[in-house]
């Protein structure tokens, strides 16, 4: 059976001690969940993920979930149960507006948490986070009405939360959709078609399912500009705003899948149901981006949770595991043999495990803070430079953390040797669930794409030249300082050769675009190292000031962030100048072969 322990202590140390939790209280909802009630929060958290929800994954990943003849699905045994917990404990509107039935906390809570939550079942959480991206596009684009109507009760997750983007013929390109909606001359409108690959499209854990459906109205232009976002319940609302007469909407299947096979992946097919505008007409694509930025953020972060709890199971299992003996003399002269931790490959990959699952982890929070700066400031410009944050780190948080999770996952099965290939430890679960993360929401490809075709020269390239400023005057701030220099040597050659490769595409990237796309997933990952790097800079700062100041009885942990935070920076940060080189060489013969020499 696999463990689980949250990782609560290194969440306070990031948020508290590295980010400045405090100095934003000036914000709504921050001064609800500071010190010790923040520090409650994320422990009453680790509590449901440990005893209640982890013990669902193992089930729900040999389970599955059942559709049956009438198009109902069944959940996997203690879905329901461990769903209605998440529900009661106010999980689901954590970071929710107060005025529609949430707790109105910050966004860096709810990340802080769903992290622990997704860690303990990847599967089980997509239900609650696939929802709460359908009330942030309800919320941003809605009328008070379908406000009123939906939002409450998806808050309270008595109602659920779907998009239908997807078609057989259509992933990336939305402009090719034929799924049509047809004006029924009251408001409403009938919307035919079948969508695919609908994670949490049909289950048995709520009273109705909120379908948002993107389909184009009737003469509507072609293409991605002619798209409208509609809602369409499973259950029409009576006129009391009820559950009532079952729509025109079904189940047609389960995806048979490689993992996450407690979630409900559906086929859905729309035979004239009735839904309801969410926003303007041919304004679909700005309200999707709504659900889908929320969702990557969301689907990055499964890519930490995945690494980070096949990384507590390889150390358990690298603790206990006997083979060999040490090459340095033996470690357990009692034993027959020494714990594999012993080794220098084995412990290669936990550190380079651990390494990352902490930096990812400052990342994702940082990102989050910038979330609830860009929603919830009152100065202009504070919001500008964090609403440039977001859009500039959403496709990075979501490839490079996504890419390493589904590449330590296999680091970790590889600990176990041949018992990390079997079912009875669990391993392969990690492998198959942390496999989807890479491809759903924009398969990486298009992430690396987005960065460098729309992200990095937006509005001037303002954001990157915001981060390029911002880690490079860290680096000279603290240059120095002879304890920090391990640490800033390494983060400022990353930088230098982050910026090179942003100069690069500035100068070939328009002169052949097929430059920008040979370019881009080396560009992406480039981006990702240096920003790890910045975390781990900050994070060696702040455990520096600590010691230095007794640190309190935690005289261990900060020294193994010191050590962590060293062999990041000399064993992954140097990665750096090989993307950089291979993404300056251009895509002369990457596209030379003709297709059919393939």
């Amino acid at each position: 059976m696999p463990i689980y322990q949250a990782p609560v202590r290194d969440t306070l140390f990031v948020l508290n001690e590295v980010l400045g939790y405090e100095r934003y209280t000036n914000l709504p909802g921050f001064s609800d969940a500071s010190g010790d009630v923040l520090e409650a929060i994320l422990a009453e958290g680790a509590r449901l993920a440990e005893n209640v929800i982890l013990p669902t994954n193992r089930v729900g990943d040999m389970e599955g979930c059942v559709r049956h003849d009438d198009g109902s699905v069944t959940t996997p045994k203690g879905f329901k149960e461990a769903y209605r917990q998440y529900c009661e404990g106010g999980w689901m509107g954590l970071a929710a507006p107060v005025e529609h039935g949430g707790q109105g906390l910050p966004y860096a809570v709810h990340t802080a948490v769903a992290e622990y939550m997704v860690s303990a079942n990847l599967a089980l959480l997509m239900y609650p986070g696939l929802t709460q991206g359908a009330i942030a596009a309800i919320l941003t684009h809605g009328t008070d009405e379908q406000k009123t109507a939906f939002v409450p009760k998806m808050v309270e997750g008595v109602w659920t939360g779907t998009m239908n983007l997807t078609e057989p013929h259509c992933g990336t390109d939305l402009g090719l959709l034929r799924t049509k909606a047809v004006p029924n001359g009251d408001g409403t409108y009938k919307i035919s078609g079948q969508k695919i690959f609908i994670s949490a499209g049909e289950h048995d854990m709520a009273d109705n399912i909120v379908h948002l459906v993107l389909a184009r109205i009737e003469g509507a232009p072609e293409g991605v500009k002619g798209i409208s976002l509609f809602i369409v319940p499973k259950l029409k609302l009576d006129a009391a705003g009820n559950p009532g007469e079952r729509n025109t909407l079904s189940c047609g299947s389960i995806e048979e899948k490689m993992g996450i096979h407690g979630n409900s992946t559906c086929v859905m097919n729309y035979d004239e149901a009735e839904g309801a505008l969410l926003g303007e007409p041919n304004g679909g694509l700005r309200a999707m981006f709504t659900m889908m930025n929320e969702a990557r953020l969301g689907v990055g972060l499964q890519g930490l949770s995945q690494s980070e709890v096949a990384y507590q199971n390889a150390v358990a299992y690298a603790k206990d595991r006997l083979q060999g003996r040490s090459l340095t003399g033996v470690k357990a002269p009692e034993k027959k043999a020494d714990p594999i931790i012993v080794h220098p490959d084995i412990r290669r990959s936990l550190m380079t495990m651990r390494a990352f699952n902490e930096a990812g982890r400052a990342f994702t929070l940082w990102t989050a803070l910038k979330s609830d700066v860009a929603h919830r400031s009152g100065d202009d410009s504070d919001r500008q430079a964090a609403d440039d944050h977001m859009s500039l780190m959403t496709p990075i948080v979501k490839g490079v953390l996504t890419d390493k999770g589904f590449e330590h996952a296999v680091m970790a099965q590889q600990v176990f040797g041949g018992h990390g290939y079997i079912e009875e430890h669990g391993m392969s679960q990690f492998v198959r669930d942390a496999r989807i993360a890479m491809i759903y929401e924009g398969a990486n490809g298009i992430q690396a794409l987005d960065l460098v075709g729309r992200k990095l020269g937006a509005n001037g390239g303002r954001a990157v030249q915001a981060f390029f400023k911002e880690v490079g005057e860290f680096c000279e701030e603290n240059r120095a300082d002879e304890k920090m220099a391990p640490y800033t040597k390494a983060l400022k050659k990353g930088l230098n050769d982050l910026q090179a490769a942003t100069m690069w595409l500035m100068q070939n990237g328009m002169k052949n675009p097929d430059n920008a796309g040979a370019a881009s997933t080396d560009f992406l990952h480039l981006f990702g190292l240096v920003a790890l790097g910045y975390m781990w800079a900050q994070m060696a700062k702040t455990a520096q000031g600590k010691l230095a100041d007794g640190a309190n009885g935690s005289t261990s942990f900060y020294d193994n962030k010191l050590v962590t935070g060293r062999y990041f920076m000399e064993r992954v940060m140097p990665e750096t100048a090989a993307h950089l080189a291979r993404l300056s060489s251009g895509a002369e013969t990457m596209m030379a072969l003709p297709a059919e020499a393939f």
